[in-house]
Parts: C-alpha cells; sequence; structure tokens
C-alpha cells in the first residue's frame, strides 16, 4: 500500500487514503440534501506546532486517545487537559488506533514495524511484526481482544492475540488493505484501497472477498452499525457506501471531492466522517446529509471517533483536536 500525500498550510502532510467495499446485490444511488447547521464547536490546539493528530479513538471513561505524527508521544485528553505519553521510538504516519475493554490503547506504529499497547498508567509494550518493513493502516480491536489491522507489507489484514500474529493474506501487493472494522459477533470487515474489494473474516477464520460494483471508486475507511450494517468511504467516488442485508447502497455527497476521512457510527445510527477538502463533518442520518462547517478554513478533519456520551471527536491533521457536542450532533 503506498500512502497518497498532499502538503498543506503550517502542516508537513495530509494524508489522503483509500480503501475497499463490494457488490452482493443490486446497487441503489441516493442524492442527499445538505445542511449547514451552527455548530459550537471545542478545540484543543496541540501545544508543539509539528505535532500532527492523526488518528482518534474514544475509551469508555470519556477519555479520548490520538496518535501524533513523527513525535515519540501519544495524546491523550482527559477532563479537559491534553497529556503527552512517551512512547518507545519516534511514530510515523500511526493510521490505526483503538481503544481495549480495559482502557489500554493500541496503535500502529509503522517505523517500529510493531502494534504498540499503551495502558491508561502510560506502561508500553510493542509486538514486532516479522520483516524490516512495515507499512500498516487502520486498526480495530475484536470482542475477544485481539487487535485486527490492515498490512499492507504482509499483503493483507492481520490479527494480533495473546501476543502472537496470525496473518490472512489477500490477492496481489497492489490491494492496498486500508481500513477495519469488527462487528459485535466478532466478524471483521477490511477495505482493499486499489483493487476496490470489501474482505470478510468469519470468526472461524473463512476469508471471503467481494468485487465493488463502482470500479475505481477507493473507498477508504470502514464502520460497522449495530444493525450490522457495513458502511464505507469512497474516496474517489465522493460517496459513502452501504452494505445491509446483502444489498449494496450509495449515498452522493457532493459534487465537488470533499476528500472524505475517518468513519464513525453514533448510537442513534448517524454516521459521521471527515471531509477534509472542505473542513467539516459530516452527518448522515435517516438518509439525510448534514454538514458541520468547522472553526478554521484551514482545518483538515481526518479521523472521527463518538464518545459515550455522543460527542463527536475529530483528528485535525493541521493540529488540532476538536469535538462537536452531543446537543449539536444530536440535533434535527
Amino acid at each position: 500500500m503506498r500512502i497518497a500525500t498532499a502538503l498543506l498550510p503550517r502542516r508537513q502532510r495530509a494524508i489522503i487514503l483509500a480503501a475497499g467495499l463490494a457488490l452482493l446485490a443490486g446497487v441503489g444511488v441516493y442524492a442527499l440534501r445538505s445542511a449547514a447547521p451552527t455548530a459550537p464547536f471545542v478545540e484543543y490546539p496541540l501545544r508543539d506546532p509539528q505535532d500532527t493528530p492523526v488518528a482518534i479513538a474514544a475509551a469508555a471513561d470519556g477519555s479520548i486517545w490520538f496518535t501524533i505524527d513523527r513525535a515519540d508521544a501519544i495524546g491523550r485528553l482527559r477532563g479537559q487537559r491534553l497529556e503527552r505519553l512517551p512512547i518507545p521510538g519516534r511514530n510515523f504516519e500511526p493510521l490505526g488506533l483503538a481503544i481495549a475493554a480495559d482502557g489500554s490503547a493500541w496503535y500502529t506504529d509503522s517505523a517500529a514495524g510493531a502494534v504498540v499497547r499503551i495502558t491508561p498508567a502510560g506502561e508500553a509494550s510493542k509486538f514486532a511484526l516479522e520483516g524490516p518493513i512495515a507499512r500498516l493502516a487502520r486498526l480495530a480491536m475484536a470482542p475477544d481482544g485481539s487487535a485486527w489491522f490492515a498490512d499492507a507489507t504482509g499483503l493483507g489484514i492481520s490479527q494480533l492475540k495473546n501476543g502472537h500474529f496470525k496473518r490472512y493474506e489477500t490477492a496481489t501487493a497492489d490491494d492496498g488493505p486500508y481500513g477495519v472494522a469488527v462487528s459485535a459477533a466478532g466478524v471483521v470487515w477490511a477495505s482493499l484501497q486499489r483493487s476496490s474489494k470489501l474482505v470478510r473474516i468469519a470468526p472461524d477464520g473463512a476469508m471471503a472477498t467481494i468485487e465493488l460494483p463502482r470500479r475505481g471508486a477507493n473507498p477508504t475507511d470502514v464502520a460497522v452499525g449495530s444493525d450490522g450494517s457495513v458502511w464505507f468511504l469512497e474516496f474517489r467516488g465522493n460517496r459513502l457506501g452501504r452494505l445491509k442485508e446483502g444489498k449494496f447502497s450509495e449515498f452522493a455527497v457532493g459534487e465537488q471531492n470533499v476528500g472524505l476521512s475517518g468513519l464513525a457510527i453514533a448510537a442513534d445510527g448517524a454516521v459521521w466522517f471527515g471531509m477534509v477538502r472542505s473542513s467539516s463533518l459530516g452527518r448522515l442520518r435517516d438518509g439525510r446529509l448534514a454538514t458541520f462547517k468547522l472553526p478554521r478554513d484551514k482545518a483538515r478533519p481526518y479521523s472521527v471517533a463518538v464518545d459515550p456520551d455522543g460527542n463527536v471527536w475529530y483528528a485535525d491533521i493541521s493540529g488540532y483536536v476538536g469535538m462537536l457536542p452531543a446537543r449539536a450532533a444530536l440535533a434535527p
């Protein structure tokens, strides 16, 4: 997997990546009505002007974790206070981050070729992959406590469980595995950005790949709803996709490519995502799209997460961690 990059004002790079979903039945395309609600965002600028938050995740205790590109620390926000927890080595493009049931944070460390676990107390454990080079993408935690992540070097999706890795290889080196999500039933869904496919790995290890109906859509992040629906972003297609009960649907975001990145599903079923090129968050709920313009025109929301209270958080690679309060996120 090759990571596409673009220069940003006041920042090193914006990482715009893509992944895949597949067709099981007919295709439905929905044009969405867009609104632009006024939103009272809360933002936290990172202290170091070189810090670039990339991935973000919400813990059950309300703390917010985020990775920092090219830093020897991982970030955490607790009680409106930003913390910088030391990690073993300087990270590079830390795209994967998820929180386990015990409150520990797991993230991908491509520079070290490893997956790292850090406890709420700041104690870190590193699990090194085989081989000298690793290019890792998103990461998700399964109900059994295992970590799943996209592993481009290993040409597929890997599982880390009880300190041991298990790799599920995809067809070719050009697949570009990127997004990963795990359902409540333990089914793993992952995306292959270049070959435009979705990967499904059952709890018993059986793996299947499904072709995308739209060639060259390059969908990115993947998320699974409480009803089992699989959602994904089509980066080049500028659409949200959904696989539900064997049927594939698409939801158009707009005429211009907004740079879709980051995906999270709230408790009310709303699908939240970042719109990097338009400095906005997007919400799809009940078939209707709403856009929430961020306070700064140079904002670049790359990853999103929803906390237990319904607040929507985002990692802004222009140097901020931000939040849309639940009262605004839940509003019509």
